[in-house]
């Protein structure tokens, strides 16, 4: 709060800022961020594995194999979802479940399962895409715009 908030604020209100300020709860910064960090990293290294799973017994190259890991991905964070774990787990472990693509297939189920008791048509289909709807658009039209140059700059003999 600014100094010309605080002067404007009458001798009660002063009191009651300085008074919840002393009791505020402080929160364990360093801890969180170590434990967005390690949860963050193990999501990743299962995703890995995963990977290494399709290169090795389904002949997948490393760039071919993207794809599959990431619907894995985002189904077992559906799945768990749908169970209530991820949310409990996402509790525990804060910003490093929603960082890695896991946080995208939780948003979308989310909404879905919030908004169940609606119907499957306007309640999941409507809302399922709330939130992720936007990440989405924002992804494939921004592949478009740079598929758009690039296929230019080729046509132009820059590439």
């Amino acid at each position: 709060m600014s100094n010309n908030q605080k002067k404007n604020l009458t001798p009660v209100q002063q009191e009651y800022q300085q008074f919840q300020s002393e009791r505020e709860v402080k929160r364990p910064i360093l801890k969180n961020c170590i434990k967005a960090f390690l949860v963050g990293g193990f999501i990743c290294l299962i995703g890995q594995c995963i990977q290494t799973f399709f290169m090795y017994y389904f002949d997948f190259t490393e760039q071919t194999a993207g794809n599959p890991t990431v619907a894995v991905l985002i189904f077992i964070t559906m799945f768990l979802t749908g169970f209530g774990v991820y949310d409990r787990f996402a509790q525990f472990a804060g910003a490093g479940t929603a960082v890695p693509v896991t946080g995208f297939g939780n948003a979308v189920i989310s909404a879905a399962i919030e908004h169940r008791t609606e119907g499957f048509v306007l309640g999941v289909g409507g809302n399922m895409f709330k939130l992720a709807g936007s990440v989405i658009l924002f992804g494939v039209f921004s592949a478009f715009v740079i598929t758009l140059i690039k296929t230019i700059l080729i046509q132009w003999g820059g590439l």
